[in-house]
């Protein structure tokens, strides 16, 4: 497997593909496609991220801080409103970072896994 497998993931910027193939670079063909079977099931999209953002605006405020495992914050957005809509607001400019962070960690849990 190529390090062109990592490109092919949906959404996926620059920083984040030289980060999983520094990760991933002395893994084996195997263990590189097993990595990234496990973390596509683990990572999550910055669109994905920015959408949930926006109906928290229009809905129920925090369903993306649930998306990306941040339980007491997502309960934390939907009693306050999104912290008062700026909360949600400030997420939805921030979306890129917020889905950065959280692949960062699935990539690690990923590698884990493997136990490489």
């Amino acid at each position: 497997m190529n390090d062109y497998a990592f490109s092919s993931l949906p959404g996926i910027e620059q920083e984040e593909l030289l980060w999983l193939q520094e990760l991933t670079r002395n893994y084996s063909s195997e263990n590189r496609q097993r990595f990234l079977a496990i973390y596509q099931g683990r990572r999550k999209e910055p669109s994905l991220i920015l959408i949930c953002c926006l109906i928290g605006l229009v809905g129920a405020a925090g369903i993306h801080r649930f998306i990306l495992n941040q339980i007491g914050m997502g309960i934390l957005y939907f009693l306050t409103g999104g912290l008062c809509v700026i909360g949600t607001i400030v997420d939805a400019i921030n979306h890129r970072k917020l889905a950065w962070e959280h692949n960062k960690k699935a990539a690690l849990e990923s590698a884990a896994l493997l136990g490489l």
